[in-house]
């Protein structure tokens, strides 16, 4: 692959959001808070209904740096969530490379990413590192 700085990064678009992922999700994180699968759950915490795991949003933007790096590019990704994740929510993908830059003879892009919402909110955010060799 071959970024310069200032290139977007092709956009990552999730299915929607559903229960059935979330269950799927709990059992291979072992994030079993109800407020996750659970509606009656959710809303005794406060909330409208079900939420995606904040970890879930952070999986999508470590597939989306993949897909746009290749398999086993990124070196580094750091996030911090900011929003809500509901059922059938489309989450986009999306980025930008901020530089190019070497390390130990090895080129790789950083990168700002976010994870929006279908209402354009941004639900998680953050910086990524991919090698570009």
């Amino acid at each position: 692959m071959s970024y310069q700085k200032g290139d977007a990064l092709p956009e990552l678009v999730k299915a929607p959001v559903s229960r059935m992922q979330l269950v799927k999700y709990a059992g291979s994180s072992g994030d079993f808070n109800p407020i996750h699968y659970d509606d009656d759950a959710a809303r005794a915490g406060g909330l409208e209904g079900v939420i995606a795991h904040g970890m879930l949003s952070m999986g999508f933007l470590g597939q989306f740096v993949e897909t746009a790096f290749g398999a086993g590019s990124y070196k580094r990704l750091e996030v911090r969530f900011q929003g809500m994740v509901k059922l059938g929510e489309v989450i986009t993908c999306r980025g930008v490379v901020t530089e190019v830059a070497q390390e130990r003879g090895r080129e790789y892009a950083a990168c700002e990413i976010e994870a929006v919402d279908s209402g354009g909110r941004v639900v998680t955010a953050g910086r990524a590192q991919a090698w570009l060799d």
